[in-house]
Parts: structure tokens; C-alpha cells; sequence
């Protein structure tokens, strides 16, 4: 039989962060033993908590299920509690594993105790910083209370159609025994030092300053719940309050913006495996080691020239032979090979359809498009500013298409300056016959 004096004193008379019908069911089964009946308790074959798995694709799966309870050890494995130190420690073992790439929570649990909740929100976001790696959350079937604040600390919170989330909130409860004590014979007298000692207990009525010392406790801590939600679902704590504890169950949970998106525990491990195999597989342009030539020397080199007298320009040695056109080429070449960026992977056959996908999916394509090519650019010495070709409705092929010109003009002008006069021909270069030419038209 589990240790009920134990478990009711870690139910009566002190802060919890559980679902009102789970703590029905909890006062239900202590109800008699504590009015003094007999209380039959079965001893039915339980598994264990499921451990940590890790699919083919290297996405973690941690459990969060059952009752949570800062110490599990005070009760049987039939009563179902997993205690938060055993969530931190699996969340340490996948995000430090080598061949995890992703973490997913999934999360079937009513809540349970305050104590060590708000340390292990704490640690898991230290973990998730850590390691640079996504963690994302199911609500499935049930993500509340307690659990709703271990679930909030995901970059992406999914829910079944018809999980729930939500009850954030804070309850105590306290049972006066004094009838069932004047019933049973028996007579209680506390003996104690200090004026608030023995206030709440369970052997006399609530008395009015117990009652505002435990209110105030929960007060505080229902602050603090909210001010938690709100930093990690990026809310105002008004917001999060203004939900009254209450349950939001599939879509009305997304409206209320206590979730992101409608899934299952499968449809959001292929998903995160999806992105992480399109972020391993956007093209990388190789930096070449020869030195870069300056964006504006084949516009610049005329100029310069034509500034001195043509005899001395006629007298200068010839300049050494630059690195070919090729380069340039090459350059254009890699510019190019973000033309058809890779497409996303196909849903599986399982998953269930994402709300949002059609419009704004095809936005996000084509901004992330229009970025590449930008940083692209950048990097060949082409300026191209995104985010005002994103206002001006330039699609990425044509700013694409603009910035290849750029870069072949570039490479022409370049070919012409790297180019040295042959001595087998007779009078100026082409170099030189442009600068007079532009000299002749500046003095006209």
C-alpha cells in the first residue's frame, strides 16, 4: 500500500500546480482513509516511465508524463510520478548526445507539485541555450499546470486536436479532521513555541490568519506562473493571467496563443527532422584563396590614368599580367547555383496537415530566397539591399539576373585592365587610347 500519510502531506496545506480533476482523483482516494475507513488499494502491473528514445533521423523524444513531484521515491511506480530531476537529467542526455540533432518533449501530464518546478524551467532553458540544439513540444494528450510550464520553455509548442493545455493557476487545499476526530474519541493538543507553528493543521478549522498566510503563499507563486509563461511564450503577464486557469483544448488553444501549431507526436518529430535536413542543405560558397580584387578598381583604373600627362602614361611599364577571367566566372557560376534552392521534404503520409501551409509558406521561400542571394552577392562585392527588394516586390530571379550583369561587366572590365600590351603592335593600348580619349573630352 503507498504511504498515504506521506502523500497527504504533500497534498494537503501547501501549493500545487495541478489540474482540478486530477487533484479530485487524488482527494477522492485519500477521502476515506483520512475520515478514518478502510481503504483498499490494488497493486496493478505498471511500466515504467518510458525512457528517452531517439528515432533514425536523430530527433530525442523526452517523456514528460504522469504526476510530477519533486522526489519520486515516496511512493510505489503504480502511482505514476516522475519527478523533475529525472526530466532534467534526460533533457542533459539528449541535448549532449552526439547523434541528436533536435529534442522533442512529449508531454501527457496534469502538472502536480510547485516545489522544483520553477528550478527545472530554469535548468532546461540553460540546457536548450547550451546546446544550440530546437527543442520542441506535444502537447499530447495533455500539457497542463506544471507541465504547461515545463511545455512553455519550447521554441515550438504543437497540440493535438484534442489535447489540452493551459490551467495556469495555483491550488491548496486543507482538510479540517476535527469532526472526524471528535467522532473517532480522540482529542488533539498541540504543544509548541511560536505563534504561527501550528497554523493550517488539519486537527481544527482554518483559522483566518492560516487562511491569508496560505493565500498570500499562493498569490505569489500564481505571479510568478504567469511571469514565466509570458516570458517564454512571448506574452504580456496580463495576457497569461487573463486566462484564468482556465483549459484549452486543439485549436482554441493556438487562438489563445498557448500554442503554435495543431500536430501529433509523429507529425512534429518529421517536421523537425524536415528542417534540419533543409538547414543541413543550403549551399555553402567556397571562399577562394587568391586575393580579392577591389569591387570598383576596373571603373577606377581610367580614371586615374587619364588624371596624368599621356607621355608619362606611355613611358610606364606595363602592367603584370592579373589573375584571368575564370575567377570571375567561377564566381558567377556560384552565384548561379542558388537559383533552384532545395525544396522542402514531403510530408509523410502520417502527418497531418499544417494550417498555415500555402501563402505564407511560399512568402517565407521567396524572403529567404531574396536573403541568399543577398548575402551571395555581399560576398562577391555586389551591395544588394533585401530588405528594400522585398518592399519593391523584386522577385529573387530578377534581382538574381541583376546582380550575374553586375558581376559580368565586372569581369569584362577586368579582362581589359588585366590584358598587357603586346609588343608586337604598333602605338598605344587600348588602355592608353581611352584615356586620351576621355581627356580630349573633358577639355571640349
Amino acid at each position: 500500500m503507498p504511504d498515504l500519510p506521506h502523500l497527504a502531506s504533500r497534498v494537503f496545506g501547501t501549493p500545487l500546480m495541478i489540474a482540478r480533476a486530477k487533484l479530485e482523483v487524488i482527494l477522492g482516494v485519500l477521502g476515506p482513509r483520512l475520515a478514518g475507513g478502510a481503504l483498499e488499494v490494488a497493486h496493478p502491473e505498471h511500466d515504467p516511465a518510458p525512457a528517452v528514445s531517439i528515432t533514425g533521423d536523430g530527433i530525442a523524444i523526452v517523456p514528460v508524463t504522469g504526476t510530477l513531484v519533486s522526489r519520486s521515491g515516496y511512493l510505489d511506480a503504480a502511482s505514476g510520478l516522475q519527478a523533475y530531476g529525472d526530466i532534467a537529467a534526460a533533457m542533459a542526455s539528449a541535448m549532449n548526445d552526439g547523434s541528436v540533432r533536435g529534442v522533442v518533449l512529449d508531454v501527457d501530464s496534469p502538472g502536480g507539485e510547485v516545489g522544483g518546478l520553477f528550478d527545472l524551467v530554469a535548468e532546461i532553458k540553460a540546457i536548450r541555450l547550451a546546446s544550440a540544439k530546437p527543442l520542441w513540444a506535444v502537447a499530447n494528450e495533455s500539457a497542463l499546470s506544471a507541465a504547461y510550464a515545463i511545455a512553455s520553455t519550447a521554441d515550438r509548442l504543437y497540440v493535438t486536436r484534442t489535447g489540452e493545455v493551459g490551467s495556469i493557476g495555483v491550488v491548496a487545499a486543507h482538510v479540517d479532521e476535527s469532526g472526524a476526530d471528535a467522532k473517532a474519541g480522540l482529542a488533539w493538543t498541540f504543544l509548541f513555541a511560536g505563534e504561527r507553528k501550528v497554523d493550517g493543521n488539519a486537527h481544527e478549522p482554518l483559522s483566518e490568519r492560516a487562511r491569508a498566510t496560505i493565500q498570500a503563499d499562493i498569490d505569489r507563486l500564481y505571479s510568478e506562473f504567469c511571469a514565466l509563461v509570458a516570458t517564454n511564450r512571448g506574452m504580456t503577464a496580463e495576457v497569461a493571467r487573463s486566462t484564468n486557469a482556465a483549459i484549452y483544448r486543439g485549436e482554441l488553444a493556438i487562438r489563445a496563443g498557448l500554442a503554435d501549431q495543431l500536430g501529433t507526436l509523429d507529425f512534429a518529430i518529421a517536421e523537425m527532422a524536415a528542417e534540419l535536413d533543409r538547414a543541413a542543405a543550403t549551399p555553402r560558397i567556397p571562399v577562394s584563396p587568391t586575393a580579392k580584387r577591389s569591387p570598383s578598381m576596373a571603373n577606377n583604373v581610367p580614371e586615374q590614368i587619364a588624371d596624368q600627362e599621356p607621355t608619362q602614361v606611355a613611358a610606364a611599364p606595363p602592367t603584370p599580367p592579373a589573375p584571368p577571367a575564370p575567377a570571375a566566372l567561377a564566381a558567377l557560376a556560384a552565384l548561379a547555383d542558388i537559383h533552384d534552392p532545395p525544396r522542402p521534404d514531403p510530408v509523410p503520409p502520417s502527418a497531418e496537415p499544417r494550417p498555415e501551409a500555402g501563402a505564407a509558406e511560399r512568402l517565407r521561400a521567396e524572403f529567404a530566397e531574396v536573403a541568399a542571394v543577398a548575402a551571395q552577392a555581399a560576398r562577391l562585392g555586389v551591395t544588394v539591399d533585401a530588405a528594400d527588394a522585398l518592399r519593391k516586390g523584386i522577385a529573387p530571379d530578377a534581382l538574381r539576373r541583376s546582380v550575374l550583369d553586375t558581376l559580368a561587366a565586372r569581369a569584362e572590365a577586368t579582362s581589359v585592365i588585366a590584358a598587357a600590351p603586346s609588343p608586337a603592335v604598333t602605338g598605344d593600348s587600348p588602355i592608353v587610347r581611352r584615356a586620351k580619349e576621355r581627356a580630349a573630352a573633358a577639355r571640349t
